[in-house]
């Protein structure tokens, strides 16, 4: 069987595209590392089982896979040592997301978007064209668009996106410095005996399912700040300060001091997939994000125009 690299839905930013955007979806690319007869269908029938051979019989069809050069690649053609073959995603199903984001700004370099519940950031697993940066593609025909940062499906609000190749890495250099300031607001039940505000530090690794997180003893490498907005009964607002940018840090440590996040369906405990339903989204809001702009200099604010659903 034929080795491969596969590199996602997007290729590198300097790199050549051989098929455009289309509708908002951007070609996929795959890496062929050995030669192997049998030609291309045989190759892509046997790489993506789960696919269906009539699906891809249709695409090369098509003229939807193509070489490196943008040549089309028919069912016959050869599989050789160090070819990239580029294709589109497809999906034959995928359920309606009911929740729109809103644009926040945009200038030349920047789309700052409010990301609804619900909506994943990328194209990924089940999820194609109901996904928020492929919407926003679509909405703005804007084929170099990026997120420079993630917020998880389950959560709403705030997230930066670039769609300027020239400036994209200075404001991912952000990130990676820490110069970002990011607050969140939560509702979890009432965390008794605390005084506030306090910072919760602790070891993050990857859990036994590759999708959860866990703690261990040991150096922390996670830190977040927890403040108190509000109470109403057994429930609290909170007001959250990630210092580091572990995956579900704010919902792991929440869940570690023994308040989840409300309507968390992986910590403490990871719940069966609750596939589409979308009754109980999870009440975790990044509210605000600032920095000072490494361009310009200028100190920069955006905020979230969502509200937490109190219950009841």
């Amino acid at each position: 069987m034929a080795r491969f690299v596969r590199k996602g839905h997007q290729a590198e930013a300097n790199a050549f595209v051989p098929l455009p955007v289309r509708e908002g979806v951007a070609p996929s690319y795959l890496w062929i590392t050995e030669t192997r007869a049998g030609g291309m269908l045989a190759f892509l029938e046997e790489r993506f089982a789960e696919v269906g051979g009539p699906s891809w019989f249709d695409r090369l069809a098509r003229g939807d896979v193509v070489d490196a050069k943008g040549e089309r690649l028919h069912a016959d053609s050869h599989v050789r040592q160090g070819m990239r073959i580029w294709y589109y995603r497809e999906l034959e199903e995928e359920t309606p997301i009911p929740f729109e984001e809103t644009i926040i700004h945009q200038d030349q370099h920047l789309l700052v978007v409010d990301k609804p519940h619900f909506l994943p950031m990328i194209p990924t697993g089940r999820f194609l064209r109901e996904t928020l940066l492929v919407r926003l593609k679509r909405r703005l025909a804007l084929p170099h668009l990026t997120p420079i940062h993630r917020l998880d499906r389950e959560t709403a609000g705030v997230v930066i996106f670039s769609h300027n190749l020239e400036t994209r890495g200075t404001y991912q250099s952000m990130f990676q410095k820490r110069a970002i300031r990011k607050t969140y607001e939560a509702l979890a039940p009432v965390l008794e005996n605390r005084d506030f505000p306090f910072t919760y530090r602790s070891r993050m690794v990857d859990g036994e399912k590759f999708f959860v997180m866990k703690e261990e003893a040991g150096e922390p490498n996670s830190e977040t700040l927890v403040e108190l907005i509000e109470r109403r009964g057994p429930l609290a607002r909170y007001r959250l300060h990630p210092h580091t940018g572990r995956k579900h840090q704010l919902r792991l440590h929440m869940a570690s001091l023994g308040v989840p996040i409300l309507n968390d369906a992986f910590y403490p405990v990871a719940l069966p997939c609750k596939g589409d339903d979308f009754s109980k989204p999870l009440q975790l809001l990044a509210r605000s994000i600032a920095f000072d702009d490494p361009l310009t200099g200028e100190a920069r604010s955006f905020a979230s125009g969502r509200a937490l659903d109190w219950p009841g």
